[in-house]
């Protein structure tokens, strides 16, 4: 019989459950050990993100992998960011981005407006 779930309040707890969930890696869902499997899940999630929590990404770097997964080029922010130049001191970190910017990014790419208005990294460091 397994042991009874509890909290996960230890890196050593964290462990034990992360070799449990890999045990049951796998178990069908509706039954006994899917049951166990997703509540150790949602008890993980909660514990990571509590005690490792991952920054946001960095604005420019957000722009970066979205014309990455998009097979984007510099020309084709242009519409969204304003001239060639401007797009080159975007992406290079020498002009932060408007409002404007940010709204037509958010609108075109997606890219979340909460991850947009943050300072890049650069500007951070100043």
């Amino acid at each position: 019989m397994a042991s009874e779930i509890r909290p996960i309040r230890t890196e050593a707890d964290h462990a034990a459950a992360m070799e449990e969930v890999e045990r049951l890696w796998g178990a069908k869902s509706g039954t006994v050990a899917g049951d166990r499997l997703d509540v150790l899940a949602t008890l993980i999630e909660a514990y990571e993100l509590r005690h490792h929590p991952i920054d946001p990404p960095d604005p420019i770097e957000a722009i970066r992998f979205r014309m990455e997964q998009q097979g984007l080029e510099r020309k084709d922010l242009e519409p969204l960011i304003g001239t060639r130049n401007r797009v080159a001191e975007v992406l290079g970190r020498k002009r932060g981005l408007s409002i404007e910017m940010i709204r037509r990014l958010h609108d075109s790419l997606g890219i979340p407006a909460e991850i947009l208005i943050r300072p890049s990294r650069r500007d951070e460091a100043a």
